[in-house]
């Protein structure tokens, strides 16, 4: 018995060392501002996670390495939230589609204006035919992280919908999506309440879906929740000196953020019922959506001068403006706003046979005082994601 217990107190020591280990080869030739965070780590509440998919002679296995990961630790992920949200919109989809109702991501839809903050959807200009529909949300979601496009998919879905799904189906741990986000108006109270829909074919309604109404809190038991020294204050147009609280906002930790793109990539890995239920051609169209430069959409066209390839890929690039080669493509999803910094993504280097999964977050906010828009993204946050992302991939392409 003495010996079993030996055995394994040496096999988690062993595994320590070896994530220690990794991390510490990778970050071998950093600079001196990189290595100025990682000894400050928790001032920037820094948290990283890398998986690669691995294989024996069992099957596929996820090998995962993280860097100061705690999932109870709270973090604002901003838009990194709208990932899980655009699968989900096609799972809900198709589960209407299963039920009879003959609608799909490209069926034309309307959206009306219930409540007071609420608005109304009749057309998209930016759209190939001038309609709005879900996959050209989608789209826009991912190219340039489009806020109007999340909170259309957020109200198509409906908080409980969002929550039940990812908590009960997905098993996903600490994580919530309850507001829209970038627009005015909406408290916790009113997120609960979602516009009603209408799919449209000619001039038929052919599914009308009415207002959703959310009364759960889905408060979670997080820590640090509650940040800086002070928060400017829109209504009031004045800084509040008090710490910012953040326990009614989006939250969705750093391995619930990854393992939902790994389920897009890997779903055989999981239990079906944890999968996202998608078609083959669901996922094509979500990994183009993904991994698709700004510069390469016809609808909407976007101005390469002011979206850039890098404007939404912080890893390797984010601090440059220059192209990215072709042979890498970046699938991926980045949030940012009250200083915190995030991005979850895979990354494929096709030339040289390499992959893996890397997310990190990050918050710079050096005055301690939230939504005054004086944070150092540029300075700090996106060159450190952008060494980061070269770091490792150097390191695993030296080490294949």
């Amino acid at each position: 018995m003495k010996n079993l217990l030996l055995l394994c107190v040496l096999l988690l020591v062993s595994c320590k060392s070896d994530k220690d280990q990794y991390w510490s080869a990778v970050f071998n030739n950093s600079s001196q501002q990189f290595q100025n965070i990682l000894e400050e780590k928790d001032k920037y509440e820094l948290q990283i996670l890398f998986t690669k998919i691995d294989s024996n002679r069992q099957g596929l296995f996820q090998n995962t390495k993280g860097f100061n990961v705690n999932s109870d630790h709270y973090f604002y992920p901003a838009s990194a939230v709208k990932m899980p949200v655009a699968f989900l919109a096609l799972e809900k989809i198709n589960e209407l589609q299963e039920s009879g109702i003959a609608i799909n991501k490209f069926t034309t839809l309307r959206i009306d204006s219930n409540r007071t903050a609420q608005s109304p959807v009749i057309s998209d200009s930016t759209s190939i035919n001038q309609n709005a529909f879900i996959a050209h949300y989608i789209n826009k979601l991912f190219a340039v992280s489009d806020n109007d496009a999340y909170n259309r998919l957020f109200e198509f879905l409906g908080r409980d919908y969002i929550n039940e799904k990812l908590k009960q189906k997905k098993s996903f741990t600490n994580s919530r999506i309850v507001t829209r986000v970038g627009v005015s108006g909406f408290d916790y109270k009113e997120n609960g309440y979602t516009n009603s829909f209408s799919f449209i074919e000619g001039d038929s309604i052919i599914y009308r879906q009415e207002e959703q109404i959310s009364n759960q809190e889905f408060l979670l038991p997080l820590e640090n929740c509650i940040k800086g020294k002070g928060y400017y204050d829109d209504s009031a147009d004045s800084v509040i000196m008090k710490p910012f609280d953040m326990s009614k906002k989006n939250f969705i930790n750093l391995s619930d953020m990854q393992t939902s793109m790994i389920r897009l990539f890997y779903p055989k890995l999981f239990d079906e019922e944890e999968r996202f239920k998608l078609s083959n051609e669901d996922l094509k169209f979500l990994k183009t959506a993904m991994s698709k430069l700004p510069k390469e959409y016809d609808y909407p066209t976007y101005d390469s001068l002011e979206y850039y390839d890098s404007y939404v890929k912080f890893f390797m690039f984010g601090d440059s403006k220059d192209p990215i080669p072709e042979h890498i493509k970046i699938y991926n999803k980045v949030g940012y706003a009250y200083g915190t910094l995030t991005d979850c993504a895979y990354i494929v280097d096709k030339q040289n046979g390499l992959e893996f999964f890397l997310a990190a977050t990050l918050l710079v906010n050096e005055n301690q005082i939230f939504n005054d828009g004086a944070y150092e993204y540029d300075s700090i946050g996106i060159p450190f994601l952008a060494e980061l992302g070269r770091l490792i991939y150097q390191y695993e392409l030296e080490n294949k």
